[in-house]
């Protein structure tokens, strides 16, 4: 078995990317979707990454993609440019085996090395254990708790906001004023 390699997401990757988060839309409570996306749904997705401070990795090994990172836009105005949101997804088989902290390092390293990523958020259910232990153990904090904020498969859920301080302390936009 060969070392997992992290590497840019590629479009070729897409239907692997759509099973490991359809997955998850089906069976799991990382995510709020509620039905599978089509191919073309997800590309709208795709597209939007690996541009501006949006990145979008996949951990392959032995040629098959286990799992995948991104940075999302945190908000769609303007002003909320140098917040991201993190997601991390890994497949159903290759859960317990690391490659969601090497993935939540690779894109934490990424942001830091780009000025115009200021803060990292992360949105957990708040059952998600596993995923709270990895933000908090590589420097998230907890910001907040939204109680009830949406229903699937028939509970209310609750949902963590998680922040990561990064890499810039003054905005660019704003510098002349600091």
């Amino acid at each position: 078995m060969n070392h997992p390699i992290i590497r840019p997401a590629l479009e070729t990757d897409l239907p692997r990317l759509l099973e490991i988060y359809n997955e998850e839309v089906e069976h799991g409570t990382a995510t709020f979707d509620t039905k599978p996306l089509s191919l073309e749904e997800r590309l709208v997705w795709f597209k939007a990454h690996n541009k501006d401070n949006h990145p979008l990795i996949v951990l392959e090994q032995d040629h098959t993609v286990w799992g995948y990172a991104s940075l999302s836009t945190f908000n769609p105005k303007p002003a909320y440019a140098s917040s991201t949101e993190l997601s991390v997804y890994v497949h159903k088989n290759a859960r317990g085996l690391g490659y969601g902290q090497l993935l939540t390092e690779a894109i934490l390293q990424m942001a830091v090395a780009d000025s115009a990523t200021h803060r990292v958020y992360s949105l957990i259910t708040a059952e998600n254990q596993a995923s709270i232990a990895l933000h908090r153990k590589l420097g998230f904090r907890l910001v907040g708790t939204i109680t009830q904020a949406g229903i699937k498969f028939g509970r209310w859920l609750d949902v963590t906001y998680w922040e990561k301080v990064n890499c810039r302390t003054k905005p660019t936009s704003f510098s002349a004023f600091f």
